[in-house]
């Protein structure tokens, strides 16, 4: 549902994400599922070459990132985000033309959630997501 509402066309998931058509997704996502491009698949580091081949740039999110805003975000692109415990792995943040992070507060919050990055991202890329 973020990623729709901030206009970007598409989500590529891992083959270990969450099932994104389960009931629980689809109500959760009040209806936008249905406008994305969506897939899931074990291939997603090929699918991520082959939208950068395509001319798509890759920002992936990692602690040791770029703050933002200092860092713009390119458009086209595809932002990368991790497992909110181990983060991207190593071959898709060697993919990755840009890494950012967003500005903590550590004292109070080790980090933020993933959903929760993305939005800020997804927001600070708004109408520049068109990889397609």
């Amino acid at each position: 549902r973020t990623a729709a509402a901030f206009g970007y066309q598409g989500v590529v998931l891992s083959g270990r994400c969450t099932d994104p058509f389960s009931p629980k997704v689809v109500q959760a996502s009040a209806g936008t599922l249905l406008s994305l491009w969506i897939r899931r698949t074990p291939q997603y580091l090929e699918l991520a070459k082959e939208l950068k081949a395509g001319g798509c740039s890759i920002i992936a999110a990692d602690l040791r990132g770029t703050p933002l805003p200092t860092c713009p975000i390119a458009a086209p692109h595809l932002l990368m985000l991790g497992n909110e415990g181990a983060g991207l792995s190593e071959k898709l943040l060697d993919l990755a033309d840009t890494t950012v992070c967003i500005p903590i507060d550590k004292h109070n919050a080790e980090s933020l959630n993933v959903a929760v990055s993305g939005a800020i991202l997804m927001y600070c890329g708004l109408g520049s997501a068109d990889c397609g």
